[in-house]
């Protein structure tokens, strides 16, 4: 039996968005609850243990507060530095210990950081932050009970996992980052407050889905070309005045007529140039790097990123099996 990893970031859902849209904000307790109802969900399974990143809001300790559990529950034992550092050190940990699986608590932006950590660990989501086109509002029981089939190893990790694609940021040779959702190439200067609203100064966007249904910079992408996650391309699109003007919802509460001057698909080993200038480069929401004109920034689509949990598969797979019905 393998045991369950969670990371649950206390700064999602937080961000200055709640004051220049109208984000939901997604308090401590309420993530501290949904940890509860996961850990319940694996002891109720017969999981043995579960591993939960320290924080400073103390989300962990919260959740088992006076809670009477068969479940051996661990905070992990890393140094915390309360930066976005702590989740991809954590998951780091997490993989190397074996878990069979990461639970996450956050948006777009916690599963980045967590993704550069995670190896061939699968994620299981859950979304509390702004922009969530990665992972999806789920009830954490569920999550708890998901997790666990994979734990007690009921289920084949290949059939219930997919992988996701990622967007590989490049300064010559040199990998910087990656993104999980949208790359955004902004006329800005500084990172600021790192999250990124203001449609006036985008100037590329590079995505790797564009769905109906999303919320953020990868909601831009659907009325131009939809691509699914699965599919081996990306879309990169150019800001502008001539082709085309998209209404599209960037932030919870924030609609946008977005001009579009070109837009095309992004292959797979193909690298996108980045033209040299002064700007910030923002990943699934956050500004993270600034650029100049000496550096010599290229974009990848990699269809190799994270393995992902899909939820459904997994409940659907262990349905019948002795972990959910008995014969009598």
């Amino acid at each position: 039996m393998k045991s369950i990893g969670i990371i649950a970031n206390p700064s999602s859902g937080r961000d200055i968005r709640r004051l220049v849209a109208s984000g939901t904000i997604i308090s401590n307790n309420e993530k501290a609850n949904t940890v509860r109802r996961i850990l319940l969900g694996l002891d109720s399974m017969g999981v043995e243990n579960a591993f939960i990143m320290r924080d400073c809001a103390h989300i962990g300790p919260s959740a088992v507060r006076n809670l009477d559990l068969t479940l051996q529950v661990e905070n992990l034992d890393i140094p915390m530095t309360n930066c976005q550092q702590d989740s991809t050190l954590a998951a780091r940990a997490m993989e190397e210990m074996g878990v069979a699986c990461i639970i996450v608590l956050g948006g777009d932006g916690t599963n980045r950081v967590v993704a550069k950590g995670c190896g061939n660990t699968p994620l299981l989501s859950i979304s509390t932050g702004t922009n969530n086109a990665f992972c999806e509002m789920v009830e954490g029981t569920l999550v708890g009970l998901g997790a666990a089939v994979l734990a007690l190893g009921v289920v084949d990790v290949e059939t219930v996992t997919e992988q996701m694609p990622i967007l590989e940021l490049w300064n010559g040779s040199r990998l910087l980052d990656i993104g999980l959702v949208d790359l955004v190439v902004s006329s800005m200067e500084h990172i600021g407050s790192r999250a990124i609203w203001d449609e006036t100064t985008l100037e590329e966007v590079f995505l790797t889905r564009s769905e109906p249904g999303t919320i953020g910079f990868s909601s831009l992408g659907w009325h131009l070309h939809p691509i699914t996650p699965l599919e081996p391309r990306g879309l990169h699109i150019m800001l502008g005045e001539g082709a085309y003007r998209v209404k599209a919802a960037i932030a919870p509460g924030l609609i946008r007529d977005i001009p579009i001057r070109d837009h095309r698909l992004l292959e797979v080993g193909q690298a996108a140039k980045i033209k040299p200038r002064q700007g910030v480069i923002a990943l699934d929401g956050e500004r993270e790097h600034t650029m100049t004109e000496n550096d010599n920034i290229s974009i990848r689509y990699n269809p190799c990123g994270p393995r992902v949990v899909n939820l459904t598969k997994a409940l659907e797979a262990a349905s019948g099996s002795p972990c959910f019905i008995q014969r009598l």
